[in-house]
Formats: structure tokens, sequence, C-alpha cells
């Protein structure tokens, strides 16, 4: 990940969230953190508009934020996607989560390219995974050995950083 490539901003519990190039598993563990640290809010927009691409574990990150804004009553926006992006998530059946709007957005935010650490980086693959796999039955067949390698890693680097 490029630095500004993931721009997150907050205006009063407004947030966009701007992702430019490939969205992976890089971008998820901030917007992972932000799930679990940001206790309200009261609109989420993702501008998707120089979005590429997306993998399965951002792609799961994204339902782990839908489905907290649900519990609000809340439906997250994702602005500017294109045909690609829209039928991966409508291949793994959460397109149904998000509300997609053309919008023209601007956000200037906050840069959250740090790096993160490995431990962090498998757990968020890990979650994002079952949060897919939860959502719709057919996708726990396809990440199925995702979810057990990642298992694994968090497993394995948990007990290395315990040796440390």
């Amino acid at each position: 990940m490029k630095e500004n490539d993931l721009l997150i901003s907050n205006r009063s519990g407004c947030y966009t969230v701007t992702v430019s190039g490939r969205a992976n598993f890089e971008y998820a563990v901030p917007l992972r953190d932000l799930a679990r640290s940001t206790a309200e809010f009261s609109a989420f927009c993702f501008d998707m508009k120089n979005c590429t691409a997306m993998d399965s574990t951002f792609m799961g990150v994204l339902t782990m934020l839908a489905l907290k804004a649900r519990k609000s009553g809340l439906v997250i926006d994702i602005c500017n996607a294109n045909e690609t992006l829209k039928k991966l998530l409508r291949d793994l059946g959460v397109a149904k989560l998000f509300n997609f709007k053309e919008l023209e957005t601007n956000s200037e935010g906050v840069d959250s390219s740090e790096k993160r650490d490995l431990l962090t980086t498998a757990e968020t693959v890990e979650e994002a995974h079952r949060a897919l796999a939860d959502l719709n039955p057919e996708n726990a067949e396809k990440f199925k050995d995702v979810i057990e390698f990642s298992h694994q890693d968090v497993e394995r680097l948990k007990e290395q950083n315990k040796d440390k």
C-alpha cells in the first residue's frame, strides 16, 4: 500500500473512507481497527472511485463494518464503485449490505498507511474471512482454507511473541 491509498476522515461521526489502488489485506487492518474503536457513527461512505480491485480480506472487513452499522440501523454507502467492484461484492453475497451511489466526494483524511505487525494482520485476515463465511454459507466453503491457514498463522505468531 502506498502512502495516501487509504484515507479516513471523520466529521462529527460521519466517516468517509477514500480507497485508491488495489484494496487488499494491508488496507483491512486500519479499517478493522476503526470498526473496533468506533462506538457510534451516523454515516459511513467508502469512496471507491480510484479503487482498482479488492481482495477477500478487504471485503470481509467491509462486511464487518456493514454488520456493525446494521445493528445501529444504518447502511454503509459505497460511492463511485465500478461494475467490477460491485460484482465482487455480489458474488460473495454481501452487496445487499450496502447502498451503492454515484457521488462527488472530497476527502481530506488521516493517512492510515502505518506499518502493522504480522499478528494483527493475520488476525484481521481471519476475522474478515469469518465474517464473509458467517454471512453467506457459500463463502464458508470458498474460504475454509484461508480461515484455517490464517488461524494457524495467528496461533504461530502468538507463540513466537510469547517467546520474546
